[in-house]
């Protein structure tokens, strides 16, 4: 959720810090702080709102001298925004400094313990619980007032921590948030996401939940929850800096839009062979998949949407009946899963904590794993049974697209491969659906070179106050991700309802203008949903239609606007029907003058609950 930045070398700390911080913006956060020793003492710096108001503020770093130092990025969630809840939070001696992401989840409890010893706080938050408590237990050794402090925490954290008293070193510890030490020469890097120090290193270690690494210029050493030194793998970052620019495009959101062919058939071609969608390196075995009774998708917002995608076409396909349920829901609804269940656990950053502790909850139970995520040494990677990767890159606007496509991508290629096991998919319609798969980042390139038409119906329906998708079936579940774009980056309220539903009380909120995008694109229901635009039209509605180019004769009579993407196999129309969408969302936003890759109060990787 926030941006953990630290170093310590022979350079000037805060430009770097400034730097890796500003690599971190897209996670989301509403203040910006930095920590530096120097000649003796911690100078700490924090601005509310932009980090470019602490960039001014510290003449990009020049006026915050030292060669050792954190910074951060907050989301408020224990205090509102401000100078003295930002982090990073510096204990009342002076001595101790720490970032922070996560919760602490007893810090009433600790806070009133150290109160009654004498402590003095300022802020608001959870996280100046911990430097006042590191500082209560520092005798001259900050790795064990560090350990001794880490003992008393409940709840999730990735957290760094420096000291006044011992300058040549940084102290970095997870539970539940991520975080990563990165090597450089005569120099190294702590940081929450690769993207803070992928210029200055590609070398990187993951640290994993109870490890702490201390950290100084010429070493890394990090120990276990047992506190014993262990070896940690060092891993090449693949990917090029360039991966997380802007490319000349105005906005992040748009390159990776521009991006999901690419991706799309990055994530096809790696698992098909021969013709066939081959899985052979997973779980899903011709004896696991006939041993299944039951799939559950879990995941949180877009992952969700494509966890709907899923269950039709699942249940479709395989016959085996499968709920796509909200992480957030899973766990507390006393799910009925067990060794006969596959789970299938989908998430961009492999961090959203909801999701990794319903993943956690469906392991408990029994239940077989297979994760969907974009991150390599995430963690629902490296805790699921087995893992696809989407191969979409780095995906920086917090809106998610490309990686929303991948997803799709992977989806088809699991529905497939389960369908084919279990003998219920015939050679004939299995070859023509891998033909139009790998037809499908071609025909995304299609309907992006048609995308001023979308711009130019954003122009027209830009002011207006909601907004309504309905679709059926398939249509549906992508009228629920093109109503979350819109919502997220344009903030107009906006609601996705089944077309079948209309008349059961939503058809009241639908007044004389109201928009309402038509999502049309399943056949076996086209017929039906006309009819449902018809009792909008009715009322007043104007209809912006989506459908496949063989009903633009019947689309067009029946609506004010329409969109037409290329004809393709019914299991694939989500990946095509999202794009326009996705272009739609953005040229409203973009007519709105919002902020688009940070919309306000979201944050990219949702790592508390």
């Amino acid at each position: 959720m926030c941006g953990i930045v630290g170093y310590i070398g022979r350079e000037e700390a805060a430009p770097i810090l400034l730097y890796g911080l500003s690599r971190l913006e897209y996670r989301g956060y509403d203040s910006a702080g930095i920590s530096v020793y120097n000649n003796g003492c911690l100078n700490t710096v924090k601005a509310v709102g932009k980090l470019q108001n602490l960039i001014d503020l510290t003449d990009s770093g020049k006026n915050v001298p030292g060669c050792v130092g954190i910074g951060h990025t907050r989301w408020a969630t224990h205090g509102q925004p401000s100078d003295i809840n930002s982090h990073p939070h510096v204990s009342a001696s002076g001595k101790i400094s720490v970032v922070h992401n996560g919760i602490i989840e007893n810090y009433l409890e600790l806070k009133e313990m150290l109160i009654s010893e004498g402590v003095q706080f300022k802020s608001e938050t959870d996280t100046e619980v911990v430097s006042q408590l590191i500082d209560y237990y520092y005798n001259g050794d900050l790795m064990d007032a560090v350990s001794r402090a880490l003992a008393k925490l409940e709840g999730s954290y990735a957290l760094v921590i420096i000291s006044s008293e011992q300058p040549d070193v940084i102290i970095a510890a997870r539970k539940d948030a991520p975080l990563i030490v990165a090597y450089g020469d005569g120099c190294n890097y702590i940081a929450s996401d690769v993207a803070a120090v992928l210029k200055y290193t590609r070398q990187v270690s993951y640290l994993e939940d109870d490890e702490i690494a201390v950290v100084k210029a010429d070493s890394v050493t990090v120990y276990n929850e047992y506190g014993k030194p262990i070896d940690k793998a060092v891993t090449t970052v693949e990917w090029d800096i360039e991966d997380a620019q802007k490319g000349g495009y105005p906005h992040f959101m748009i390159k990776e839009i521009h991006e999901q062919p690419k991706v799309i058939r990055n994530t096809i071609s790696a698992h098909i062979k021969d013709g066939r969608v081959d899985l052979s390196d997973t779980i899903l075995s011709e004896e696991f998949c006939r041993d299944i009774r039951r799939i559950c998708i879990i995941g949180c917002g877009s992952a969700n949407h494509v966890g709907v995608v899923g269950r039709y076409l699942l249940e479709k396909y395989t016959r085996i009946p499968t709920e796509a349920v909200l992480a957030s829901e899973f766990r507390y609804s006393e799910p009925i899963v067990d060794e006969h269940s596959l789970i299938i656990v989908i998430s961009q950053s492999g961090e959203t904590a909801d999701t990794i502790a319903a993943m956690r909850e469906a392991k408990r139970l029994g239940a077989k794993t297979l994760a969907i995520v974009n991150v390599v040494g995430s963690t629902i990677a490296k805790e699921a049974d087995c893992v696809l990767y989407t191969l979409a890159g780095p995906e920086i606007a917090v809106a998610t697209t490309k990686a929303y496509s991948a997803q799709l991508a992977v989806m088809y290629l699991v529905t497939i491969a389960i369908a084919d096991k279990l003998g219920r998919l015939d050679a004939a319609e299995h070859d023509e659906i891998v033909r139009e798969l790998c037809l499908l980042p071609e025909k995304v390139e299609h309907i992006l070179a048609d995308k001023e038409k979308l711009q130019q119906y954003a122009s027209q329906y830009f002011n207006n106050e909601s907004i309504f998708f309905i679709g059926r079936n398939l249509d549906y579940a992508i009228s629920l991700e093109g109503s979350l774009k819109l919502k997220e980056i344009s903030y107009i309220h906006s609601e996705a309802y089944a077309g079948g539903e209309l008349k059961h009380g939503t058809i009241s909120l639908i007044e004389p203008k109201t928009l309402v995008i038509a999502v049309a694109t399943y056949e076996k229901l086209f017929d039906k949903l006309m009819s449902n635009v018809k009792e909008v039209t009715a009322r007043g509605a104007n209809v912006l239609c989506v459908a496949q180019q063989h009903n633009s004769g019947s689309a067009t009579d029946a609506v004010n606007n329409a969109f037409f993407i290329p004809d393709t196999h019914e299991m694939l129309t989500p990946s095509l029907a999202a794009i326009p969408l996705q272009l739609f969302a953005y040229y409203v936003a973009l007519s709105r003058g919002c902020d688009i890759d940070k919309p306000r109060n979201l944050a990219k990787s949702v790592t508390v609950e």
